[in-house]
């Protein structure tokens, strides 16, 4: 099984304006909304994959009862922890001339919250992926990644972590199963370096699989078998960013669970990465597929 941790989900709410005034009533054109967190995500593309996970992580109040009840919608198993006080925060996106974005805060878990999440976290077996994404949140502790971890190592599973910065350097000694950092985030770590340095270095300091996403040239992965292997781009225009990466990690564990072929799981790791970044939102399984032919001719 599957299992993705979102540790501060959200409603994403995009407002499409013509114009937009500042200290005046302004009108939208059309609103349209997600529910939003990045291992909410990478649920929603395995989903259209055809491959089955549990989303896991905090919600509270109104719009976590409504998120929960959309993913149920799309057939997506939840096994939240439900908060007592406030409610699952709101993402304002507003798209004009310029784009501008409201993040909510949302509610903030207490450590009894986190216990309660730790023990669904025991439910996984030997050879189960617990995918965890994103940053911590204000108010929870530093260690939050290495307690998730941890457990993960106690019950055999397969961690995969997307995140950047020292919070990713902080979890290589819990040698997780896959990382994705971009060419960027490899700077940011390491100065100039090239993509095969940088991964070989996050290989060495603990990370079992590596894929760096190179923008228009693809992306490449050092493989815990310790060869190379690569996937271009296919063909179409970029117009969306939201949820690109989580779409490539979706992919990639939808084509290593089920063939445990590495080329074949970063070809489709791309190609869903590509698709979404080609739509507005996240990707369909026929847009997916007709990218992956591409990538596999």
């Amino acid at each position: 099984m599957i299992y993705t941790v979102t540790i501060s989900p959200a409603i994403d709410y995009i407002v499409h304006l013509d114009s937009m005034v500042m200290g005046a009533t302004n009108r939208s054109r059309q609103e349209e909304y997600y529910f939003g967190g990045k291992g909410i995500n990478v649920s929603v593309m395995l989903q259209h994959l055809g491959v089955s996970s549990v989303a896991l992580g905090f919600v509270a109040g109104f719009t976590g009862e409504a998120l929960e009840k959309g993913l149920h919608d799309q057939n997506i198993a939840t096994d939240f922890v439900h908060l007592g006080t406030g409610i699952t925060r709101i993402n304002v996106k507003i798209k004009s001339t310029q784009e501008t974005e409201i993040n909510g805060q949302g509610a903030i878990p207490e450590e009894k919250d986190f216990l309660l999440l730790i023990d669904k976290l025991t439910k996984m077996r030997k050879g189960d992926i617990l995918v965890i994404s994103g940053s911590i949140p204000n108010g929870l502790p530093a260690d939050t990644y290495d307690r998730l971890l941890s457990t993960a190592e106690m019950q055999g599973a397969l961690p995969v972590v997307d995140t950047n910065g020292e919070l990713l350097l902080s979890t290589l000694k819990h040698r997780p199963f896959l990382i994705k950092p971009n060419r960027d985030e490899l700077i940011d770590l390491f100065g100039e370096i090239t993509p095969l340095e940088g991964a070989e270095r996050l290989h060495a300091m603990g990370a079992r699989n590596v894929i760096i996403s190179l923008g228009r040239e693809g992306a490449m992965l050092l493989a815990e078998d310790g060869r190379i292997y690569r996937c271009g781009v296919p063909s179409g225009s970029a117009i969306n960013t939201v949820g690109s990466g989580d779409s490539m990690v979706a992919g990639f564990i939808a084509g290593y669970s089920t063939t445990q072929n590495y080329q074949h799981a970063l070809n489709l790791g791309g190609a869903a990465g590509s698709a979404t970044a080609f739509t507005p939102g996240l990707a369909d399984r026929d847009s997916i597929e007709a990218c992956l032919s591409e990538l596999e001719q």
